[in-house]
């Protein structure tokens, strides 16, 4: 498939990515949690996706922010589901005060 890779934005020959594979591909794959990568951006350079740390955890933070604002759960709940936390819980709690803040002015 042609498209827009998600990390670099290039037009390019695409892979499907699941944000969390393994045991949870499945649970990805049914909740939409996946990214179309190009090959570079997925496994072939030092900062893809399937070598590079960093990479694999910013895209852990988004399918859990993903995941959690479109089923309405919580960190616990997507904790129940996916058995892992990819958030620093201190950093959403004052992005949650701060936006919160933000909503009343």
């Amino acid at each position: 498939m042609k498209g827009e890779c998600f990390i670099c934005g290039r037009w390019r020959d695409l892979d499907k990515h699941h944000i969390f594979g393994a045991s949870n591909r499945l649970m990805s794959e049914r909740l939409g949690l996946y990214v179309y990568l190009c090959r570079g951006c997925h496994t072939v350079r030092a900062d893809s996706v399937h070598k590079s740390a960093e990479t694999m955890q910013k895209l852990h933070e988004y399918g859990q922010r993903k995941a959690m604002r479109e089923q309405g759960w919580d960190i616990a709940k997507f904790r129940t589901v996916f058995h892992a936390n990819y958030l620093d819980i201190e950093k959403e709690s004052n992005n949650e005060k701060t936006d919160t803040s933000t909503k009343d002015n």
